[in-house]
């Protein structure tokens, strides 16, 4: 059963990344002391960046075990491992090259220039096998049911690499599929399905700026995941919206009534 969505107001870009970057600690935390290890996946952006920024800031880094903690991505450019447009590398440079979120246990994406080759099928199917091996023993699915999957959305209502009226919305046949003709280069890329992404106990959807408001404001309306694609993700026991004023400036008064100053 999909949890429906909340809506989280923050002031500013600034307030959202250092509010999303608590909540993290506090969920990471508490999967650690209910499930031993905790799962948590990424997607990149520039609001993402900030919130990566706004973790390795934080003064309650002590409050999670990263040794205890699995780090997968929602989504990766496939392009070689040294590539700039590589979802992780800011991650790895923001995060998990330092200390204490090096000592977290990372699952990347393959690369185009892995032992697999640029065969971007089988790095799917190598990642859906990763995914596979990674459960804990009390995931009921395929794969981890993610304790938290912090979602980006692009100003096309886009989510991971699921673009709207792309065949990758619709292909449900394994937990990680390849996605050809993106309709933002790089082309060839690898995503989370929403058979995938959907396992999550919680998918937060962060959204920052004027662009982005017109996307909250129809996947928060009723539009359906061929339209809007992030309407479609909805973790099993929450969905949270997190967004700043700025991307809730569309939304209508029933959802959102915002301060007068």
């Amino acid at each position: 059963m999909a949890a429906a969505p909340e809506l989280i107001v923050q002031h500013d870009a600034e307030d959202l990344a250092l509010d999303v970057a608590a909540r993290t600690l506090a969920t990471l935390a508490h999967a650690q002391q209910t499930r031993g290890r905790a799962a948590l996946a990424l997607t990149a952006g520039s609001i993402m960046e900030a919130v990566w920024s706004a973790l390795a800031a934080s003064s309650s880094n002590d409050a999670v075990d990263w040794s205890r903690v699995d780090v997968f991505w929602a989504d990766e450019r496939f392009v070689p491992a040294d590539s700039p447009d590589r979802n992780d590398g800011p991650a790895k440079k923001i995060l998990f090259s330092n200390e204490p979120f090096s000592a977290a246990r990372l699952f990347p994406m393959p690369t185009s220039d892995s032992p697999l080759g640029d065969d971007l099928d089988a790095a799917a199917r190598f990642y859906a096998d990763q995914l596979r091996q990674a459960r804990r023993p009390d995931d009921p699915q395929d794969q981890p049911s993610f304790d938290v999957v912090l979602l980006g959305v692009g100003p096309d209502g886009h989510c991971a690499s699921l673009f709207p009226e792309h065949p990758g919305l619709y292909d449900d046949s394994s937990t990680v599929i390849p996605v050809r003709n993106s309709p933002k280069p790089p082309p060839n890329r690898i995503s989370l399905s929403f058979a995938g992404l959907n396992a999550a106990r919680e998918i937060w959807v962060v959204a920052s700026g004027e662009s982005k408001a017109e996307a909250v404001a129809m996947a928060l309306g009723g539009a359906g995941r061929t339209q809007i694609p992030s309407a479609g993700a909805q973790g099993t026991k929450r969905t949270l919206w997190l967004v700043d004023r700025a991307a809730a400036s569309k939304l209508p008064a029933h959802r959102y009534d915002p301060p007068i100053a």
